[in-house]
């Protein structure tokens, strides 16, 4: 399952009732820190609101931080993960799609799921409009695999392709996260939240 739990403790097949949990946990929290609501999400974009951006940098610092810690006292080997390939061309179309989703609807595919869970219709829209785009990419893909597939990268990484060691880029990550929590409520001061 993880690499923190050694085969034989758990078996393979209880793989994905972890999964179904730490995934169940994952929303309780999402709803938990308000990422149920779509002005919440979309307050980053307008600059009234932060969360989403203290809670993604801190997931990012936290996890980058953990694998090194973690790969130092030997408890996971980094050469075993696996780094999705870098499409060009697809990620940044894919990217403007979900942009212009995300800010037109209120929510990304993650958060559209914890508020659809709670009953939010806005969200449960969203949903459904996610398995049919979901639907009309697989009745296209092959008219689009060639562009889809083009432009691969491999599993490039940050701190690669910036020619630093990971270390450096992680420190340099955490120096920012931690300026970003600074600078940001000065921001929000400066910006008027819209009342609802």
């Amino acid at each position: 399952m993880g690499p923190l739990i050694p085969q034989g403790i758990i078996g393979t097949e209880w793989n994905f009732v972890i999964a179904l949990i730490l995934g169940m946990a994952f929303g309780f929290l999402l709803e938990a820190a308000g990422f149920s609501s779509s002005r919440k999400l979309v307050g980053l974009f307008y600059g009234y609101d932060f969360v989403v951006l203290r809670v993604f940098f801190t997931a990012g610092a936290t996890a980058a931080a953990g694998i090194i810690l973690f790969d130092y006292f030997g408890w996971i080997d980094v050469s075993m993960l696996y780094v999705q390939p870098t499409y060009w061309g697809a990620a940044i179309v894919g990217g403007v799609i979900m942009g212009l989703g995300f800010v037109t609807g209120g929510f990304c595919p993650g958060t559209s799921i914890a508020a659809a869970s709670i009953g939010k219709l806005d969200a449960l829209m969203l949903v459904f409009g996610l398995f049919v785009g979901a639907f009309i990419y697989g009745e296209t893909y092959p008219l689009l695999k060639d562009f889809v597939n083009s432009g691969n990268q491999g599993g490039i990484k940050v701190y690669d392709s910036l020619g630093m060691s990971r270390g450096f880029f992680t420190f340099l990550l955490i120096l920012v996260a931690v300026g970003m929590f600074y600078a940001v409520p000065l921001i929000e001061k400066r910006v008027k939240k819209p009342e609802y």
